[in-house]
């Protein structure tokens, strides 16, 4: 059995920004929904997936903003996407996917738990992340548990991370810490570069397992006395960031194999939403529908 979890939120921000806008026929945006159910159609449509849920960041702000101001804020998103997110959730509920619409935690913290929910059932041959997020990158578990970039159709695995960022993924969230994430709005540390951080991390593993003097590295680092001392002057700075960085595990839902299996659209909700919002042509789309053979 192969579980896919999708992040709903970078669906949605995906097709917003791909799509040429669209309202409904009472004046709502809903380009982007449109955008996410074609996407998740598509994927239903693969002979793989018979278990999948969904996240969403209800709202963007979540625990995080409680604990660094500068962390990302719905701010900079558009009006007409934040006014989606709803119905992007009514809309994969209607398609009969699983939805965990996170307020408290974000999306990202809902994948993680469903991961380590799933992680230890034998019957999960394999976890499949829909997202090129770097933050999910850090779940990747060898060829078990991978991250798909449906929009490239390039898979990761733990060498596939490690290709692509230099690191293992257990030290993604040390590398985002150093190097900083704009899209998250964690700073990073001044002269800590992408490269010179896979470099000290890929020896080191972890932040506090870096020597403390630059003469004590054994890997060859350009300018790594001013690194070791940024890093010596902001260590708890550093360590902070990785916090953020990090995915919960403990996001409020409830993953099972049982409860992820895809059993078809939901005739009486799918109709309903295609007529509220325009997708005429949507309507006949669905290959399958709950509750009939097929």
């Amino acid at each position: 059995m192969v579980i896919y979890l999708v992040d709903g939120t970078y669906e949605l921000f995906r097709a917003f920004h791909a799509l040429p806008p669209l309202t409904s026929p009472d004046g709502k945006p809903a380009g982007a929904v449109l955008g996410l159910v074609q996407s998740l159609l598509l994927l239903l449509r693969e002979s793989a997936v018979t278990h999948i849920g969904c996240a969403f960041d209800h709202t963007i702000e979540s625990f995080r903003n409680d604990m660094f101001a500068g962390y990302k804020t719905g701010r900079d998103t558009p009006p007409d996407l934040l006014e989606q997110f709803e119905l992007g959730e009514r809309a994969v509920a209607a398609l009969g996917i699983t939805a965990w619409p996170m307020e408290e935690f974000e999306a990202d913290d809902a994948i993680a738990s469903a991961v380590a929910q799933l992680r230890g059932d034998p019957a999960v041959d394999r976890i499949v992340v829909c997202s090129p997020d770097k933050d999910l990158a850090q779940l990747v578990e060898g060829q078990r548990i991978v991250c798909l970039d449906r929009r490239r159709n390039q898979t990761f695995d733990e060498a596939g991370v490690v290709a692509k960022f230099g690191v293992l993924p257990a030290s993604i969230p040390d590398l985002l810490a150093l190097t900083g994430d704009a899209a998250d709005g964690i700073p990073g540390l001044a002269r800590w570069g992408a490269k010179s951080s896979a470099q000290v991390l890929a020896r080191y593993s972890h932040i506090e397992n870096i020597p403390a003097d630059h003469k004590e590295w054994d890997v060859p680092v350009r300018g790594a006395a001013a690194l070791s001392a940024t890093l010596r002057q902001n260590a708890e700075e550093a360590l902070f960031y990785r916090t953020l960085a990090t995915l919960r595990a403990d996001a409020p839902i409830a993953a099972t194999a049982d409860s992820l299996e895809w059993r078809g659209v939901i005739r009486d909700s799918y109709l309903p939403l295609c007529e509220e919002l325009g997708f005429a042509r949507l309507r006949d789309l669905p290959h399958r529908w709950a509750g009939e053979a097929g």
